[in-house]
C-alpha cells in the first residue's frame, strides 16, 4: 500500500515538472501582445496566435470560420460551460487591459483586465464579449453572468493573414479601433476615451506636484498652454500661468507666460484683462519680432483688423533694424483695412529685403502685390 502511494505521488510530481518545463506552447500557438496608447490610457491585448496551417502541416484555408472556429455557442465537452463562445485566440484566455476607464459601445468599462471572447456567426453580426473571469483556460468555464459588456461587430473581408493577429487602427487622442484579423476576415470594435484631455490635466497636475519637473518655470507655462489649446480646465490653466509668472521660485515674467495668460483670459471671456496682459506681453523685452508678428496675424484671423494693424505698427517702431517681417506685417495690416497704397508700399519693401530663408515664399508675396496692383 505504501509503495503504491509512493508510485502515485512520483507520477504526479513528474507530470507537474513536465508541465513547468519551457516547452513550445500547445499547437505551436505562440503568445503575443499588442499595446496602444489612446491619449493617456494604455490598452493591451495578450493572446495566443494560431496559424491557418495546422501543426501537422495541413492547410486549413477555407476551414477556419465555422470549423476551426465554431459558430455560436457550443458545449466543448469539458468544463462547466455548456454554451461557450470562441476564446478569440488559442490556449489560455485572450485578455484585454485598460490602465484607466474607457468607453466601448457607449458603455463605461472600468480600468482592469478582462477576458475577451467572440461569438462568431455564419451570416449575421458577431459579438465581442468582455468577461471578468481572466483565470480560466479558454472558454471552457465561460459564465455569461461575468460578462461586463457585449458589442456587436460586422466582420469584413480582408487580405489573407496566416497568423491570427490583433492590432489597432483609427488611432487618435480620444479613440482607437481594436481588431482581430485571421485568414480572410477582420472584426473590430472601437475603444473611446472621451475624457482624454481631462485625464491629461489630472496627470499633469500630479507630475507638477510629484516630480522635479514641477520646479521649472517652463513646465507651468506648458501646462497652461495645454489647457488653452484644448479648451479644458481653463481656470486651472490660468492658475498655472499665474504661478509661472509670480511664484517666488519658478515665477518669471516673459512673453510666453504673459501671452499664455492672456489667451486663457480670452477663453474665459475676460477680454479687458486679456488685452491688458497681452499689451504687456508684446512690449516685454523678451518679445521677439516673430512673437509680435504672429500675434498680429492671430488678430487678423479673428477679424480684428484695426487692432492687428496697430500691433504691426508697434512691431515696426520697436524694431527699426528689421526690414522684412515688420514690412510683411504692415502690408497685411493695410491690406486688411483697405489701404491699398500703403499695402503696396510695404509689400514692395518686404520683397526688396526678402531674406534667403524666405525666398521659397517669394511667388506668394509677389502674388499678393499683383492682386493689389491689379
Amino acid at each position: 500500500m505504501q509503495k503504491s502511494i509512493s508510485v502515485m505521488l512520483l507520477s504526479i510530481l513528474c507530470l507537474t515538472a513536465q508541465a513547468q518545463l519551457p516547452l513550445p506552447p500547445s499547437g505551436e500557438n505562440y503568445q503575443a501582445s499588442v499595446t496602444q496608447m489612446i491619449g493617456p490610457v494604455k490598452v493591451s491585448i495578450h493572446y495566443s496566435s494560431p496559424d491557418v496551417t495546422a501543426p501537422n502541416g495541413e492547410s486549413r484555408k477555407g476551414k477556419i470560420w465555422g470549423a476551426v472556429v465554431h459558430y455560436g455557442y457550443i458545449d466543448q465537452g469539458f468544463g462547466t460551460s455548456k454554451a461557450a463562445p470562441w476564446r478569440a485566440g488559442a490556449n489560455e484566455n485572450t485578455t484585454i487591459s485598460f490602465s484607466q476607464a474607457v468607453s466601448i459601445g457607449g458603455k463605461t468599462v472600468e480600468a482592469g483586465t478582462y477576458s475577451l471572447f467572440l461569438e462568431v456567426q455564419a451570416d449575421k453580426e458577431w459579438t465581442w464579449i468582455l468577461n471578468k473571469d481572466i483565470h480560466s483556460w479558454g472558454s471552457y468555464f465561460y459564465d455569461p453572468a461575468q460578462d461586463v459588456i457585449r458589442v456587436k461587430a460586422k466582420p469584413e473581408e480582408t487580405e489573407y493573414t496566416e497568423w491570427l493577429t490583433y492590432g489597432f487602427t483609427n488611432r487618435k487622442r480620444n479613440t482607437a479601433t481594436a481588431y482581430l484579423q485571421w485568414e480572410n476576415k477582420r472584426v473590430s470594435f472601437a475603444i473611446d476615451v472621451p475624457n482624454a484631455n481631462e485625464l491629461y490635466v489630472a496627470s499633469i497636475a500630479q507630475t507638477l506636484k510629484g516630480s522635479t519637473t514641477g520646479f521649472t518655470h517652463e513646465a507651468y507655462v506648458q501646462a497652461a498652454q495645454f489647457c488653452v489649446q484644448n479648451k479644458v480646465a481653463l481656470e486651472q490653466g490660468l492658475a498655472w500661468a499665474e504661478y509661472a509668472l509670480t511664484d517666488g521660485f519658478v515665477g518669471r515674467e516673459n512673453f510666453n507666460a504673459l501671452a499664455t495668460k492672456a489667451q486663457l483670459l480670452t477663453a474665459l471671456n475676460r477680454e479687458a484683462e486679456a488685452e491688458t496682459v497681452m499689451r504687456k506681453a508684446i512690449l516685454h523685452p523678451t518679445a521677439s519680432v516673430q512673437d509680435v508678428h504672429q500675434y498680429g496675424r492671430s488678430l487678423l484671423n479673428t477679424g480684428k483688423k484695426e487692432k492687428a494693424l496697430e500691433v504691426f505698427k508697434l512691431n515696426a517702431k520697436n524694431h527699426p533694424e528689421e526690414k522684412f517681417t515688420v514690412n510683411v506685417g504692415l502690408a497685411r495690416g493695410y491690406t486688411a483695412v483697405g489701404d491699398k497704397k500703403n499695402a503696396i508700399k510695404f509689400w514692395e519693401l518686404a520683397i526688396k529685403n526678402i531674406p534667403e530663408n524666405q525666398k521659397q515664399n517669394l511667388p506668394a508675396y509677389e502674388g499678393e502685390l499683383k492682386k493689389l496692383k491689379g
